[in-house]
């Protein structure tokens, strides 16, 4: 491959769920600047996050390899040094990839003094990444930032997601109110600014950014004019049984999560437990103000695209978009993450790639399924440096290009550990060991498998059954389909065993090392 002198512009919005663009036809939500990315790039219809929350998620992102390779299982499990990622790799090519936001890696600690700041955090730098503004858990960078233009900033990071009721109707739920700072000092116009300073001071210098914003993360909160951007009464009711006792039915796992959901309140001084009490003007609230916060982000990356078009950067710039994972925003009557149904997997990606070989496909949406695996081995691609050979995910640029990629993979796939759940006791709640806390899905046009490794499976019709409703497992009729899907995913698990030294050997002649691809890779232009 031949090295590439251009940059990179990698964006990640933290628990954007995948139908959530007005491209893809969103009832509700407005993003016109990702809709018009799209439109001069390749949208992904079926793109998945491998793993949740967080941490093992965006170890996926970055590594190119699933959960049972990376073995980072939950927020705060450390990242094995010997892994490659994106950052490490770019710079082998001499980019130096700089950093705007977070990338939730911790580190590992082998190696390192016992009082090493890194180690005190679960929420660690990537490895490669040049912190140019990092946003850890403290925000002091944009903390910092507000204090500069005149506000009086609170050491409690919670206070900057604090409401501001004044001249607010309250009836309206408690995540109307807007923030107590303008639009343009909101922590998503600090990144961008900070971005946008980044590459002006380049403009011969090839660059690799990474900006990774936290919305629309909860707590759930966006500035003015934003939070009454969307009217609640249009917003559709989240997708679920009647009840939450008749939800848990489902399943052990999803009995226990009702009760014991986890992460960020989805307000300020609110619990997520507080959940399953709110009534339904509330949680189209909820939903509107989640809405909002993705059009701020759409705004801050409209703002982007300008500044590359401007100064003759957008034709020499590689544009992705995702997220790390999707949210369950009331569906199943869940919030957050921690679950096996599609929302919380399912999240958007639009790749732009300026050259010429993308110019017959500008505008496309492809039904391929795409994963994060497959990002680091494009943007290496697209930088002409090689991937690593123990990398699970492949290049998505023969799409960008309209090019027919036979052989691709005909399912998506995605984990999720819940060994160390708060209230689990490391699993004796539900009688596992820490080792059975771990569930594998599976799924294609037809049919989901879920397995657990100490609990129930589950089977899905997804034709029939989109919303995971009705779980087969257990109906006869379906034993023959749920033992192929059980097969197909242990295939799929042994084609994907971790393979850095396998296809080496040693000998007389030295080390002979072969690259063989991850699966016989059959290309035909698309008429």
């Amino acid at each position: 491959m031949t090295k590439t002198t251009e940059n990179v512009l990698f964006i990640t919005a933290d628990q954007w769920r995948g139908e959530c663009l007005s491209a893809l036809g969103h009832p509700v939500v407005k993003t016109p600047h990702l809709d018009a990315l799209a439109g001069m790039g390749t949208l992904f219809r079926h793109h998945y996050s491998q793993a949740t929350p967080c941490g093992p998620a965006r170890a996926s992102l970055y590594t190119g390899l699933y959960q049972h390779n990376h073995r980072t299982v939950t927020n705060g499990t450390p990242l094995d040094d010997r892994h490659a990622n994106i950052a490490l790799e770019a710079r082998k090519g001499g980019h130096d990839p700089a950093l705007f936001g977070y990338t939730d890696i911790a580190a590992d600690p082998r190696g390192r003094d016992p009082n090493d700041p890194e180690l005190k955090t679960r929420a660690g730098l990537l490895p490669g990444m040049t912190p140019v503004v990092r946003m850890d858990a403290d925000y002091q960078a944009w903390k910092n930032a507000l204090r500069q233009r005149g506000y009086q900033v609170d050491d409690d990071p919670r206070s900057l997601f604090r409401p501001n009721w004044e001249g607010i109707d309250p009836s309206r739920g408690r995540t109307f109110a807007p923030t107590w700072y303008r639009a343009e000092d909101s922590g998503a116009a600090f990144l961008t600014d900070e971005a946008l300073a980044y590459i002006s001071d380049r403009p011969s210098t090839p660059w690799f950014a990474h900006i990774s914003y936290h919305a629309p993360h909860p707590p759930y909160i966006v500035p003015e004019p934003y939070h009454a951007l969307y009217d609640p009464t249009a917003v559709p009711l989240p997708v679920r049984h009647g009840s939450a006792e008749e939800e848990a039915r489902q399943h052990p796992w999803t009995r226990f999560y009702l009760s014991n959901q986890l992460d960020a309140a989805y307000t300020h001084g609110a619990s997520l437990k507080d959940y399953l009490e709110i009534g339904e003007d509330e949680i189209r609230q909820i939903r509107a103000t989640y809405y909002a916060m993705m059009t701020e982000i759409d705004d801050q990356i409209g703002r982007l695209i300008a500044h590359l078009k401007e100064t003759g950067a957008w034709e020499r710039t590689l544009i992705v978009f995702t997220s790390d994972h999707g949210e369950q925003l009331g569906d199943h009557w869940m919030m957050s993450k921690f679950s096996y149904y599609q929302q919380t997997y399912h999240i958007p990606l639009i790749i732009r790639d300026p050259r010429a070989a993308s110019d017959q496909a500008r505008g496309m949406a492809i039904d391929a399924f795409s994963e994060n695996v497959d990002l680091m081995p494009t943007i290496l691609e697209w930088l002409g440096l090689k991937v690593p050979a123990a990398c699970d995910g492949a290049s998505l640029l023969p799409f960008c290009h309209g090019v027919k990629v036979e052989d691709w993979r005909a399912e998506a796939h995605a984990a999720f550990d819940f060994r160390h759940f708060p209230g689990l006791d490391g699993g004796r709640t539900l009688g596992l060991t820490p080792d059975q806390c771990s569930a594998s899905l599976l799924w294609d046009r037809r049919y989901k498998y879920v397995h657990f490794t100490g609990l129930p499976s589950l089977f899905f019709d997804l034709e029939s059954d989109p919303y995971e409703f009705h779980n087969l497992a257990d109906d006869p009729a379906h034993h023959g389909l749920v033992l192929e899907y059980a097969q197909k995913m242990l295939s799929w698990r042994m084609n994907h065993d971790e393979r850095t030294l396998a296809n080496t050997r040693l000998g007389p002649g030295g080390v002979v090392v072969h690259h063989p691809p991850r699966r016989r890779r059959k290309e035909a232009v698309v008429e």
